[in-house]
């Protein structure tokens, strides 16, 4: 299977790994133009720039899983990306984050539910 990703799985893996290569990139190279897709003010603080690096990162090894047909990979994701959904949605309840990062945990959520399903069915 190396070099494509041919399951539901896979592909729900690989969609998840180009959003993590693209958010990541944007965070890195232009962290103030991703904060103005959201109508969030510039910022001058470096993390961005680190979480940036981190998504991009993480998002090479999705892509990489996803090429290779790592199935443990996949599995081990589900946990991790329904955590994440979680807080966020938790963090937004509390209003300790501003309302786009709604996007971001839906995002999770979805990715979530679609590796899970292409897991059961065995696609």
């Amino acid at each position: 299977m190396s070099g494509t990703a041919t399951t539901g799985a896979a592909r729900s893996i690989l969609a998840f790994g180009i959003y993590l290569l693209l958010l990541g990139s944007g965070l890195l190279l232009a962290p103030d133009v991703m904060l103005a897709l959201f109508r969030q003010p510039p910022t001058h603080e470096p993390w961005l720039r680190v979480v940036g690096v981190v998504a991009l990162v993480l998002g090479l090894y999705y892509v990489r899983a996803a090429r290779e047909g790592v199935t443990a990979f996949y599995r081990w994701t589900l946990g991790g990306r329904l955590l994440a959904a979680l807080i966020l949605f938790a963090l937004l309840a509390l209003q300790l984050v501003p309302r786009f990062v709604l996007l971001l945990a839906a995002v999770d959520l979805a990715g979530v539910i679609w590796t899970w399903r292409a897991l059961r069915t065995g696609d």
